[in-house]
């Protein structure tokens, strides 16, 4: 049985209601960012301070990607987060994750590297997951030029950016490297192949990610229906999880997303994984990224956080 949003939640939901905006399928890719990319840099509020940020840009497979490195406080080498953002791998970027971004640093005490890996359809699947790969490969072997640990590297994101999180880990077990400490899945997209399961069904045109929306991120993503068969876009159907880092999965009770989170935790946990999973009641989609507006969510950053600082070895 459905629960009910959190007050915040609600709150945010009635002025979402009321601005009347028109649903995200009807929006074409230029349209999606310049409407959702604001509300996600509004959603995080102010930009708290951190020890340094600085913007580089990495050889990738196809140009360059942009990357935004997040410093705390010290000397360091400094261990390391590689955060990919969310947005169904078509709108958000780094600017839109940058509050969540300077709290993970600053709670983590750990450096924090943002990535903007090219987005759909410009660029279809696979070019966000190979991104994503390439800049952790990048981070690991240029460790000493950011200040970065090569030995305490973790991946993570939250919707698409957990499934790349995710998809990234698999890439670094099949491919040799590089070694992982820790993978962080806030509501990963696991399976792009199946739409139906009980959550799907539940909330299917509630919140702000309706199974529209999802069809809509897939179609736009996939450059042929059978790639969302491949592990590479739907981590769950991978056949083999075992040897993978440690995971904290987070999901939020009122999403379709949750029960294809809670299914790839099952999994990794039968492979082997040590995976803690936390679901938080009351929240819906995009809450880990709403810093600014839900109390709640700096319950699942510090939670997140304290998951870092354990697997890096720091308490």
């Amino acid at each position: 049985m459905a629960g009910n949003p959190d007050p915040q939640i609600e709150a945010l939901l009635t002025k979402i209601r009321e601005a009347g905006a028109p649903p995200l399928n009807t929006l074409t890719p230029a349209e999606a960012r310049e409407a959702k990319n604001p509300a996600f840099i509004e959603f995080g509020g102010p930009p708290v301070d951190v020890s340094n940020v600085t913007d580089l840009r990495i050889p990738g497979p196809s140009g360059e990607i942009p990357i935004r490195i997040y410093t705390p406080e010290g000397k360091g080498p400094f261990p390391a987060l590689v955060y990919f953002h969310g947005g169904g791998w078509v709108i958000c970027n780094l600017d839109t994750h940058d509050s969540l971004c300077r709290h993970m640093v600053n709670r983590a005490s750990c450096a924090v590297v943002s990535v903007d890996y090219r987005l759909a359809p410009e660029h279809k699947f696979p070019a966000a997951a190979d991104d994503a790969y390439a800049a952790t490969q990048w981070i690991a072997e240029n460790g000493s030029r950011i200040n970065v640990d090569p030995d305490r590297i973790a991946v993570g994101g939250d919707s698409a950016g957990g499934n790349l999180a995710a998809v990234v880990s698999l890439m670094a077990k099949d491919r040799g490297g590089p070694g992982l400490a820790f993978q962080l899945l806030v509501y990963p997209v696991a399976d792009l192949s199946a739409m139906d399961n009980a959550t799907y069904r539940e909330y299917a045109q509630a919140y702000i990610l309706t199974k529209d929306s999802m069809v809509y991120y897939g179609a736009h993503y996939l450059a042929r229906e059978e790639d969302a068969r491949h592990p590479h876009a739907s981590p769950l159907l991978a056949q083999d999880l075992s040897g993978l880092p440690p995971a904290l999965v987070i999901t939020a009770e009122l999403d379709v997303l949750t029960r294809e989170g809670e299914l790839y935790a099952d999994r990794l946990r039968e492979a082997g994984v040590p995976v803690k999973y936390s679901c938080y009641q009351g929240m819906i989609h995009a809450f880990f990224s709403m810093t600014g507006i839900v109390d709640r969510t700096m319950d699942a950053v510090e939670e997140a956080a304290a998951a870092l600082r354990e697997a890096f070895g720091m308490v």
